[in-house]
């Protein structure tokens, strides 16, 4: 690869990283505003956490239905396609007037910005294997900051202007997005040209078939659980009366997290030299520290508070390591079918991410904050536990006959940027 390939693949990743910043701040930036939902929609504060849990949902059903056709569609079309329709989701969400709309529009919106686990096997295919798990990290640094970005500034706006102007401000800013990938986005070839019915059970017939990929999904699931559940508990935990913060607090919250962006890119080098296994007991093993840490933040006032930016802070850089080694996991199975497999294993994910922000919404409601702090610990425990079980021996996925050779691309092999 010449300097100038170089350069376009490194602006090309850099891009694809910020992409996927503002897509999954779409899927987060609610978890700062269900007080202010509650309010201005006159429903209770438990109620409004389903908007969370819709939005959720909405993605893990948008990555099984819509990122299968990453192997099938030219990918900037369908980047570009997908973000416009986000942008005019969230706007539907910022009229929502009653409960249901709201939920209706999340659901959408969650469905529509799936563009990081588009983007991952996109960028995966445009270097060589041995840096792979540094490209990974350097999306997942993109994904963090969203994250982290959009609770933040999403809890503060919602305080200052009202809960609707965080949707009206993402929509703005997806649609920006949307105009830069079609301005600057390289057009890539399809990878495949298999039919969406078979695009679609790839991923179940993969779950079925590959141990290493139902493996990567138990780990995720488990550790994604316990992250949803602590970001949708600690937001009711400090807007409530051993705290009585607003909700700009659990934003500044996420914010100081901000250190798990660097972090990632180091679990990336770490899984590129020492494999993920490794790696991946690493992280179960920090995220099962943090347990007890967070517990520490029923006590309220500044003991309290230094225990959850702690707690949340070991939390984040766990689970967003152990994303780093399950996806080189996974991309190492199979070239061509990077897509399906990222598919089967973000589903996965999404839905372990669903039921933590419900199951940690009730175990709030029901037993405070320790029950939260509890269910962290358990499902950590699942994912150990599954670890440190003998496993077989992994094998490659085959390549299909009809696909093309995305993964050799290069900048040089393409006509010239897109107009």
């Amino acid at each position: 690869m010449t300097d100038h390939d170089h350069r376009q693949t490194t602006s090309a990743i850099a891009l694809l990283a910020f992409a996927c910043g503002v897509a999954v701040g779409n899927v987060y930036f609610p978890q700062a505003l269900g007080p202010l939902v509650a309010a201005g929609l006159g429903v209770p504060p438990d109620a409004a956490t389903t908007v969370v849990t819709a939005t959720q949902f909405g993605y893990a059903a948008g990555i099984f239905f819509l990122v299968p056709l990453g192997d099938r569609l030219r990918p900037r079309r369908l980047l570009v396609t997908l973000l416009a329709v986000t942008g005019l989701g969230l706007l539907a969400a910022s009229t929502a007037r009653t409960l249901m709309p709201l939920l209706a529009a999340s659901v959408l919106v969650g469905a529509a910005t799936v563009i990081a686990p588009l983007a991952g096997p996109l960028a995966a295919g445009l270097v060589p294997a041995e840096r792979r798990g540094v490209v990974s990290g350097t999306l997942l640094s993109g994904c963090l900051a969203g994250m982290l970005l959009s609770r933040a500034f999403g809890g503060a706006l919602g305080d200052w202007l009202g809960w609707r102007a965080p949707y009206v401000a993402a929509a703005a800013l997806s649609l920006v997005v949307a105009a830069l990938l079609a301005r600057l986005l390289p057009q890539l070839p399809p990878a495949t040209a298999t039919s969406y019915p078979a695009l679609l059970a790839a991923p179940l017939r993969l779950l079925r078939t590959e141990p290493e990929l139902r493996r990567s999904c138990l780990y995720q699931a488990s550790l994604f659980a316990a992250f949803s559940a602590v970001w949708t508990g600690v937001v009711l935990l400090l807007t409530g009366p051993a705290y009585g913060l607003d909700t700009t607090a659990a934003g500044l919250l996420a914010l100081v997290n901000a250190g798990t962006m660097l972090a990632t890119p180091v679990a990336g080098r770490l899984v590129d030299r020492r494999g993920a296994d490794p790696v991946n007991l690493v992280c179960f093993l920090v995220v099962g520290v943090s347990a007890p840490v967070l517990a520490f933040g029923a006590l309220g006032g500044v003991p309290g508070l230094v225990a959850l930016v702690v707690g949340t802070l070991l939390l984040d850089v766990g689970m967003q390591s152990g994303m780093v080694a399950n996806q080189v996991r996974i991309y190492g199975l199979g070239a061509d079918v990077r897509s399906r497999l990222n598919t089967a294993y973000m589903t996965c994910s999404y839905l372990g991410g669903t039921a933590g922000s419900w199951l940690g919404a009730h175990a709030y409601g029901r037993f405070g904050w320790i029950g939260v702090c509890a269910l962290v610990a358990a499902l950590t425990a699942v994912a150990l536990t599954r670890h440190l079980l003998p496993r077989a021996r992994p094998r490659p996925v085959p390549a299909a006959p009809d696909a093309s050779r995305r993964a050799d691309w290069s900048p040089s092999s393409q006509p010239g940027r897109a107009r």
